[in-house]
C-alpha cells in the first residue's frame, strides 16, 4: 500500500497528490494534523531516514520555535517537537510498500513509480 503523509493545506503535498491522482496511482492520504502520529511511526522513520532529514528547518514551525530550542536541537528534542507539531515534518512524505521518500518532485515521483515522461 502506498500512503502520502503530509498536511493537507500544504502546497507541495497538493502538488504530490494532483500528480498522484493524474498517474492513476492508488494511495492513501493521511493528514498529519488531522489523522495524527504516534511515537512507533515516527521512530520507524527516523530509523530509515534521521531526524535530521525530517526536521524541516524551512519552514513557518520551526521558525516559530524559540532560538533556544532551535539553538539545541538533538534527535530526542526534536522527535518530541515532531509529535507535537507535526508541520514541522518535511513534506511530502511517501511511504510506497516501505519505501520512504521525502519530498516531491515530478522526476522523483516518475522514477519512484516507473512512469514514463508524456512530453
Amino acid at each position: 500500500m502506498t500512503t502520502l503523509y503530509g498536511i493537507s493545506n500544504c502546497d507541495t503535498v497538493r502538488k504530490a497528490r494532483h500528480w498522484l491522482n493524474e498517474q492513476g496511482i492508488d494511495y492513501r492520504f493521511h493528514d498529519l494534523r488531522r489523522d495524527g502520529l504516534d511515537s512507533k511511526m515516527l521512530r520507524g522513520w527516523e530509523r530509515q531516514l534521521g531526524w535530521e532529514q525530517l526536521l524541516n528547518r524551512r519552514g513557518t514551525t520551526w521558525r516559530k520555535l524559540p532560538a533556544a530550542v532551535r539553538d539545541s536541537i538533538d534527535g530526542s528534542s526534536a522527535l518530541k517537537i515532531m509529535l507535537e507539531q507535526p508541520a514541522i515534518i518535511k513534506r511530502p512524505l511517501l511511504d510506497d510498500h516501505g519505501q520512504l521518500h521525502l519530498g516531491f518532485s515530478t522526476e522523483s515521483y516518475r522514477s519512484i513509480f516507473r512512469v514514463k515522461d508524456s512530453a
